[in-house]
């Protein structure tokens, strides 16, 4: 699934390319939406929160609305000149937003909703702090964190109502960084505030790459333990897998036995 980072990339492209422009042409390709059109709407902008995308829009009659989209595990927006080739096939195509100088299309969309855009907090008002939001509080973080001190930290930090934006592999790569195995339960964890810090600068470094990078540099890899099936760069110890989370919500987690050691080993 998509981290915040690449969502907050996807907001980037879709904003720079469609705000300010009149829609020629919009297609939902999903059956709650599909004969929906926005057509003549101007297009007033996109913003990330957490791993959802907003895009805005006034149209020619009535109340502001909003798209409300997440690229889910295989989502993706293209943009490019009308008329040119898709880069995906059709039949993957659940959006399709036309200006006189662009064409988006959503591919692959986990969640494609329309609604009033003063409504959107029932979209997205259970998200925690936005870790790559204008309005980030790590305070506000720290606090739903620590709510629940028995919980893992690894489930924990895939919360998005404690704090949004990271996923998979930024929770293995964290833990890693810190010593602390996934398992660790939050009240057991030195420095929380560090981790939460640490997050905030790893999604602000990648936020602009399309090569995601969190040991500082591309030699020797640029993730520490996250798809890795080799030897940890740091001891040479196996790097482990394991699914992590509650059942029907399970995420893999990538831990380094040595590194990060697990309570009571």
């Amino acid at each position: 699934m998509p981290e915040g980072d690449t969502v907050w990339r996807a907001a980037q492209l879709l904003d720079t390319t469609l705000t300010g422009g009149v829609l020629t042409r919009s297609d939902f390709r999903v059956p709650q939406h599909a004969t929906n059109d926005l057509t003549g709407a101007l297009v007033l902008g996109t913003i990330s929160r957490g791993k959802h995308l907003l895009t805005r829009f006034s149209p020619t009659r009535g109340p502001a609305v909003t798209l409300h989209t997440h690229l889910k595990m295989e989502g993706a927006w293209h943009v490019h000149a009308p008329g040119d080739r898709w880069r995906r096939p059709a039949h993957e195509a659940r959006v399709v937003l036309a200006t006189e100088r662009w064409e988006a299309v959503g591919f692959a969309l986990g969640v494609v909703d329309l609604l009033r855009t003063g409504d959107e907090d029932q979209a997205v008002g259970h998200l925690g702090p936005d870790l790559l939001g204008p309005e980030w509080d790590e305070q506000e973080a720290l606090r739903r964190l620590s709510a629940n001190p028995e919980r893992t930290i690894g489930e924990a930090l895939l919360d998005q109502r404690n704090l949004a934006g990271i996923g998979s592999v930024y929770r293995s790569e964290l833990c890693f960084v810190f010593g602390v195995h996934p398992w660790t339960p939050v009240a057991e964890v030195r420095d929380l505030s560090r981790v939460v810090r640490r997050a905030k600068q790893m999604l602000e470094f990648n936020k602009e790459r399309t090569e995601r990078i969190t040991t500082g540099t591309i030699r020797g890899g640029r993730l520490w333990v996250y798809g890795r099936r080799g030897p940890c760069p740091r001891c040479g110890t196996g790097v482990r897998h394991d699914e992590l989370g509650p059942k029907g919500q399970e995420r893999i987690a990538y831990w380094c036995p040595s590194c990060q050691p697990a309570r009571g080993s």
